[in-house]
């Protein structure tokens, strides 16, 4: 392999190095070994080897506490809750996937529209520090409504102009169902003192 593309196979798994961490997960009555398997594959195979796949887990815990029947009152469906329609458009790209409603699909559904969110939030220069809240948040609220809350802190000319790519700052402007939902991710998520 060439100097240029070594350099750059590292520039492309950056992103999921960092995401790697050392964070492990807090004691949770959801924090079994149940769909382990299929973050793990899912998570390496979208974003990549380095990418600790517990965050998407814990993503799943905040959606549905991991309940594969799971049914949102407005039609999200199973373990990631999953709009029907956003899958349609999921299984355009992706036509390998099967059912919503299979656990195994649901979930690799989910992380591979995470990988497109990330994706849109790199190229708003979101430092990859700060992508992942900015990332489920979008999954959450939907990507233009985070766009708003950004630009409603940039109106607001209380922050510097750089303020906008940082999650604290934003998330007041979120809905709080929003912000409510990445504190439970980061909380499922803590840092246990070594």
């Amino acid at each position: 392999m060439c100097k240029c593309c070594f350099i750059g196979l590292i520039l492309l798994l950056m992103p999921a190095v960092a995401l790697a961490g050392s964070h492990k997960h807090v004691k949770h009555k959801h924090w079994s070994n149940k769909y382990d398997r299929h973050f793990k594959k899912n998570s390496k195979h979208y974003f990549g080897p380095g990418v600790d796949w517990h965050w998407f887990k814990a993503q799943g815990i905040a959606e549905s506490g991991l309940n594969p029947k799971a049914k949102s009152k407005v039609g999200a469906l199973g373990i990631m809750q999953i709009m029907p329609r956003t899958y349609q458009e999921i299984i355009k790209k992706q036509p390998n996937l099967g059912k919503i409603d299979e656990p195994r699909w649901n979930i690799a559904a989910a992380i591979y529209y995470n990988r497109q969110l990330y994706k849109r939030w790199k190229k708003k220069n979101i430092s990859v520090d700060e992508r992942l809240n900015f990332t489920f948040a979008s999954y959450n609220a939907g990507f233009g409504r985070v766009l708003k809350a950004r630009k409603k802190l940039r109106d607001s000319k209380k922050e510097r102009p750089e303020a906008v790519n940082n999650w604290d700052k934003v998330s007041p402007f979120t809905p709080p169902e929003t912000r409510h939902y990445i504190r439970r991710i980061d909380k499922l998520m803590q840092v246990k003192a070594n």
